[in-house]
């Protein structure tokens, strides 16, 4: 297993990683710095990102999901 299980991490603790927000911004700019990621800090980081799949789209969500997960 990796560095984080986004399945019980929340998205506030993956925003504290600069590694995580590198690997966001990078497949979805803009993503870490949206009002609406506030409203999700306290969420599992997967039911956040799976969330977010209607704004960034699904390709983004994989990898965001696949890259983090390595970690």
């Amino acid at each position: 297993m990796g560095k984080y299980d986004i399945t019980t991490t929340t998205l506030g603790q993956l925003l504290a990683d600069p590694e995580v927000v590198a690997i966001m911004e990078k497949h979805a700019p803009g993503i870490t710095t949206n009002p609406m990621i506030g409203m999700a800090a306290g969420m599992p980081a997967a039911q956040a990102v799976a969330m977010a799949g209607g704004m960034i789209g699904q390709d983004a969500v994989s990898a965001i999901t696949d890259e983090v997960s390595a970690l």
